[in-house]
């Protein structure tokens, strides 16, 4: 029996939840930490998760990186995407660069992400 994986995304902000919705182009829900988690918020969400394929997005700063330290610490289930240093921010990145973390992680995203313009 094949068993459909809900798919979560979890994100620092709204910003970043805007931006990762304009280009997934699959079902998936996707969870604001506001920055920050209490240890008992990280728990309702690790009980609420725990049959869910989920993923980490968050900025590649200090606290970005220490909000990650806490996911793996205590969610190691959890798949950790990475965007590129020089954009810091998740929010900022630009569309295609969140779509190519994002298809890394096979998770579908709208084509025009993926069509090089070509001059004919």
């Amino acid at each position: 029996m094949i068993r459909y994986v809900e798919k979560v995304i979890i994100v620092e902000g709204k910003t970043d939840k805007k931006k990762v919705q304009s280009v997934v182009n699959e079902p998936v829900e996707i969870i604001c930490t506001n920055g920050t988690l209490s240890l008992s918020r990280l728990d309702e969400l690790i009980d609420c998760l725990y049959d869910k394929e989920v993923f980490i997005l968050v900025d590649a700063d200090n606290s970005g990186e220490k909000l990650r330290k806490q996911f793996k610490r205590e969610f190691p289930e959890a798949k950790h995407l990475y965007i590129d240093r020089m954009y810091r921010e998740v929010a900022t990145a630009p569309d295609k660069h969140i779509a190519s973390v994002l298809l890394q992680a096979n998770i579908h995203v709208h084509t025009k992400y993926l069509i090089n313009n070509i001059n004919c």
